[in-house]
């Protein structure tokens, strides 16, 4: 398994690195976010192994129970200095989050891609006051308009913006959204550019501060597309686990499309 995973994580890098230079960026300004899904324990230590830092979640339950279970796993794997053989990932909820799971969640995730209300945002301000913390979050925004995707309209983001950069237990860093459920590269391209502009136009807000610099856009499908136009981090799950078996798909029925992460 670990071969064609390293292969894989080879050639996403290496579409990463060339989006990168059509457009005269420096790939390390990219984050690749491995989506992890319905991958088994063994495939998210492969990756671990290999260098992969960062994991992405879309069920807060999952994404407890993995991080718990990497978070253990290394610690028995400790050096005799007593420090582990490879750093803890960091893991990213990029999926919806109940605001009765925030309590939970809060102490595994490094970083929320997807606080689409307010309501949402004031309950993980709540509980990060509860525990003592910070909260990095992200604003998701709607990007399609679609009424069945999550995220926040383009009209209200600037405003949203503002408020959640008055709670003092969150830390805006940028904003999330998903591109369109096509194959047409330039319907991508230009839902993934008019984020960008709102991006930059919310970055050069006052008050906004300097930690507004995360642009996470792109999938499997179009993430090309997405650092092409500006996104620093992307979320790829399906192409870096072509070709594998994965015994915790069987059962399930992978999702073709495209643009599925």
């Amino acid at each position: 398994m670990k071969r064609p995973l390293q292969d894989n994580l080879k050639r996403v890098r290496e579409r990463i690195e060339a989006a990168c230079a059509r457009t005269h960026r420096s790939a390390s300004g990219v984050r690749l976010i491995a989506v992890t899904k319905y991958v088994s324990l063994d495939v998210i230590r492969s990756l671990v192994e290999l260098g992969v830092e960062d994991f992405g979640e879309s069920r807060p339950q999952e994404l407890i129970k993995r991080a718990a279970a990497t978070r253990e796993w290394l610690g028995r794997r400790r050096r005799p200095d007593g420090r582990p053989p490879e750093p803890e990932p960091r893991w990213h909820l990029i999926g919806p989050l109940q605001r009765n799971k925030v309590n939970k969640v809060l102490p595994w995730v490094s970083l929320i891609h997807s606080v689409d209300t307010l309501r949402l945002a004031e309950e993980i301000d709540a509980q990060s006051a509860k525990l003592g913390a910070v909260t990095p979050i992200l604003l998701e925004i709607n990007a399609t308009g679609e009424t069945s995707r999550h995220g926040i309209a383009f009209a209200a983001a600037p405003h949203v913006v503002e408020v959640l950069s008055s709670l003092k237990r969150l830390r805006l860093l940028g904003m999330m959204a998903m591109g369109p459920n096509t194959t047409d590269t330039d319907a991508i391209r230009r839902v993934f550019d008019r984020v960008a502009e709102l991006f930059q136009e919310i970055r050069t807000k006052r008050g906004i501060g300097e930690n507004f610099r995360v642009l996470s856009m792109g999938m499997s499908g179009d993430f090309e597309i997405a650092i092409e136009s500006g996104a620093t981090h992307v979320r790829v799950g399906s192409a870096l686990f072509e070709g594998l078996a994965l015994p915790a798909l069987a059962g399930r029925q992978a999702d073709p499309a495209p643009w599925a992460s």
